[in-house]
C-alpha cells in the first residue's frame, strides 16, 4: 500500500504544475513517472485528489475527453472549471486538444 500512496502522490506534484489553461493526460502523466501503462492509476489517483490541492480538472483522456468528470461535484463542474481558464470544450470534449496539451516529458 505505501507503493501506492507515493505513486499517488508523485502524480499530484505532477498534476499541481499543469500551467493554468492547459491539460495533460493520465496516459502522459504515467509515461512521465516511469510508469506508461498505469494510465488508469493516475486516473484513480486523480479521483483521489479532492482536498489535495490537486487541478485534477487539467487532467484528460488521451483524447482531450472529459471523461472523469463524473468524480466533480455537479454534472458540469469539471467543464466549468477549464471554461473558466479559456478552454473550449464542446460535447465533453476539449477542442484544439494539441494546442493546449501540456506533456510533462517535454516541460520538466
Amino acid at each position: 500500500m505505501a507503493d501506492e500512496t507515493s505513486f499517488f502522490d508523485r502524480v499530484y506534484e505532477v498534476a499541481r504544475q499543469i500551467p493554468y489553461g492547459r491539460v495533460t493526460s493520465y496516459g502522459a502523466i504515467a509515461k512521465y513517472l516511469g510508469a506508461a501503462r498505469s494510465a488508469r492509476m493516475v486516473g484513480w489517483a486523480m479521483n483521489g485528489s479532492h482536498n489535495k490541492d490537486v487541478p485534477a480538472h487539467r487532467v484528460v483522456n488521451r483524447k482531450g475527453l472529459l471523461s472523469g468528470k463524473h468524480h466533480f461535484e455537479g454534472t458540469n463542474l469539471m467543464q466549468q472549471l477549464l471554461e473558466n481558464e479559456g478552454i473550449v470544450v464542446i460535447d465533453n470534449q476539449i477542442q484544439d486538444f494539441s494546442t493546449v496539451f501540456w506533456d510533462p516529458c517535454d516541460m520538466l
